[in-house]
């Protein structure tokens, strides 16, 4: 289910993001009931973005408005990569891997923990014992630095040899059942979908494939099963936020108090 975090994240980083303004909070509660999320939560949900320094508040007269703080411009810069450059079907690759391996004490349990976590999320698969293995060229300077494992972990980029059966491989190093099963349940909640509400529906639309693809690997399609879900759902994504841009915009225009984001005074 779409928390009314993501679905305000949504929201900002549509109206907000690189836009340099500041929207009122009330219409930010307004915009929220319109996807059933109640006064009250949209309210907490905005007292608990501010205290995490995801929203910063500024008053201008009597009433509040809430701009972007450093981190929550961020993660929605890193969201809108993920959305509409990266994508989720992979037809562009050029047959190269990022191969990371790494050897830790036994007793480095939470360090072990980290690194595997942070590899996933990056779009690393295990293919055996310390090995992990991610399609391109993978970001791993971050990582490795963050977790302060340099002295443990080895990165290296290669291509498979003919001997290697690629799709087996990526069978064998990700969850290809679990992904698929996530586009699947996109499709079945949006495909042949005609919206009532074009700016509830598209923001809920944004929101939820970016739940969808933000941990996907991006494998390449030509390795996948045949009839890959995610090459319908990208597609179906696409043609359903077309249709609903222009309209969903036009009640945004109506709904949304927005205001430069410059200081009370300036």
């Amino acid at each position: 289910m779409t928390t009314p975090q993501t679905l305000l994240l949504m929201l900002l980083g549509d109206f907000v993001l690189d836009r340099e303004v500041c929207v009122f909070s009330g219409s930010v509660v307004d915009a929220l009931g319109r996807l059933g999320v109640s006064a009250h939560a949209a309210r907490s949900t905005l007292t608990r973005m501010a205290a995490r320094d995801l929203l910063r508040r500024r008053r201008h007269g009597r009433r509040m408005y809430v701009g972007l703080t450093d981190r929550s411009t961020a993660v929605l810069r890193d969201g809108r990569a993920r959305i509409w450059r990266a994508g989720a079907v992979n037809d562009d690759w050029d047959g190269t891997w990022t191969l990371l391996c790494f050897s830790l004490p036994e007793s480095w349990q939470r360090q072990r923990h980290d690194l595997r976590s942070q590899l996933a999320w990056a779009g690393f698969g295990p293919l055996q014992g310390g090995l992990w293995i991610a399609p391109g060229h993978a970001a791993t300077a971050e990582i490795v630095a963050g977790l302060g494992l340099a002295a443990h972990v080895r990165v290296f980029r290669a291509r498979a040899d003919e001997l290697t059966d690629v799709t087996s491989m990526i069978g064998d190093a990700y969850d290809l059942p679990g992904l698929a099963a996530r586009y699947e349940a996109f499709l079945a909640r949006w495909d042949g979908q005609v919206p009532a509400d074009p700016f509830a529906a598209r923001l809920r639309l944004i929101a939820e494939w970016h739940d969808v693809i933000r941990n996907d690997p991006r494998l390449p399609v030509a390795h996948l099963p045949h009839d890959w879900p995610g090459v319908r759902a990208q597609k179906v994504f696409q043609e359903l936020e077309t249709t609903l841009g222009a309209p969903a915009r036009a009640v945004a225009a109506g709904l949304l108090d927005l205001r430069p984001d410059t200081p009370a005074g300036a």
